[in-house]
């Protein structure tokens, strides 16, 4: 069926509002992050990445009453069509396909927070579409009034991976002419915030620049962030017989799960080398663009992955040190990240980090200047799943 393209993107993130500011952050390897104060346990400060638009109204349509990870969604999307050329869709068979670890849990909260205290006559009339899981994906497909395929995917972290490797076989299959896939993310509710407070995971009370610092043995903690990036994807063909521009290929793609618990990963990393074989083939990435974002757990198999596979002959960065770590999003943030990469000649530094602990690894500490071809992906997350993808630079 021929490559599978990128012809346009969106992206939402702490400090990013579009394609330039997310060139700009990457290039410059700046944090975005900042300090909430007061909404960790008892009170405590954590630091995290927030998109500070509320994204109520979009392309002049009200979103108010939508949950935030759908309103990140639909202006991520709204972005990713408008760059694709792609406002008419009439008589294309389209596939939405979003990622989401959280997805409406923050709104489900305050409902259930209602409803446990009985004040029925306040419980809003809209309550039922802020805790339908599937909001995340339906409100894109109602924002551009397509009756399509759509899919909400619930992968962990590994979710718009996930969604960008089933867009890519709809696709090579011929199911579908256009796919619509990414991630978006709004993980601010009590549960999350304790639940991984609760696991030691949260820098609690730290400096900006002490938390979330990935490939680093001194600290331990990821930033918890907002985000969305959403990318339209089409065979190569069909976006050549539009004169459509092309961003990037996704060139190969793989995925497992470690099989072992809901609250552990394997730690010796043969399921991550297996999925990063597997995608990369026989195909040497100018860079790997890591999940690595400030846990020991998962940086070491990210170590552990690249030392197997590529020794110290490629180089290895990370972009969570900048806008920190989107659960389900992550993955499609990372992949704007490659395609950005691609376009401008450059790999992003992984940000905070001096490398201490994993002094072997070829880590990217500052901007790189260099032709990018092929970018590896990683992704993985709690619950075991493993996915990474290979995008790969267009030539006509």
């Amino acid at each position: 069926m021929g490559k599978v393209v990128v012809t346009g993107y969106g992206i939402k993130a702490p400090g990013v509002r579009n394609k330039q500011e997310f060139k700009d952050v990457l290039e410059q390897g700046i944090c975005t992050q900042e300090v909430l104060q007061g909404i960790g346990p008892n009170g405590s400060d954590l630091i995290c990445g927030v998109i500070h638009d509320r994204f109520e109204k979009i392309n002049g349509r009200n979103y108010k009453h939508h949950p935030r990870a759908s309103r990140l969604a639909v202006a991520a999307a709204d972005d990713a069509i408008e760059m694709a050329g792609l406002r008419d869709l009439r008589g294309r068979r389209v596939a939405i396909l979003i990622g989401s670890s959280t997805s409406g849990l923050a709104e489900f909260e305050a409902a259930a927070a209602l409803s446990t205290n009985d004040q029925f006559k306040k419980f809003p009339f809209w309550t039922a579409g802020l805790v339908n899981m599937h909001s995340v994906s339906s409100a894109v497909a109602g924002h551009l009034g397509i009756q399509a395929q759509v899919f909400t995917l619930s992968t962990g972290c590994t979710a718009s991976s996930d969604a960008l490797l089933l867009g890519k076989l709809l696709l090579e299959s011929g199911q579908s002419d256009v796919c619509i896939a990414g991630g978006a993310e709004a993980p601010f509710s009590s549960v999350v915030l304790y639940s991984f407070a609760k696991l030691n995971s949260l820098p609690i009370n730290q400096g900006i620049h002490q938390a979330g610092v990935p490939f680093s043995s001194a600290t331990e903690g990821f930033v918890m962030s907002e985000g969305a990036a959403v990318l339209i994807l089409e065979r190569e063909a069909d976006a050549i017989s539009r004169d459509a521009s092309i961003f990037g290929i996704v060139n190969r793609g793989s995925a497992n799960n470690d099989g072992l618990s809901i609250n552990r990963s394997d730690q010796t990393g043969n399921n991550m080398i297996s999925a990063l074989r597997d995608a990369v083939g026989s195909i040497v990435p100018t860079y790997v663009n890591s999940q690595a974002l400030g846990l020991n757990e998962n940086d070491t198999v990210e170590s552990i992955a690249h030392r197997t596979l590529f020794g110290t002959s490629v180089p290895i960065t990370s972009i969570k040190g900048m806008i920190g770590h989107a659960f389900g999003a992550s993955g499609g943030m990372q992949i704007v990240s490659a395609l950005l990469s691609m376009e401008y000649g450059f790999i992003p530094p992984t940000s905070k980090t001096s490398g201490e602990g994993y002094g072997d690894l070829p880590i990217v500490l500052q901007t790189r200047y260099c032709e990018v071809r092929h970018v590896a992906i990683t992704t993985h997350g709690y619950g075991g799943n493993n996915a990474c993808l290979l995008v790969s630079k267009y030539t006509s």
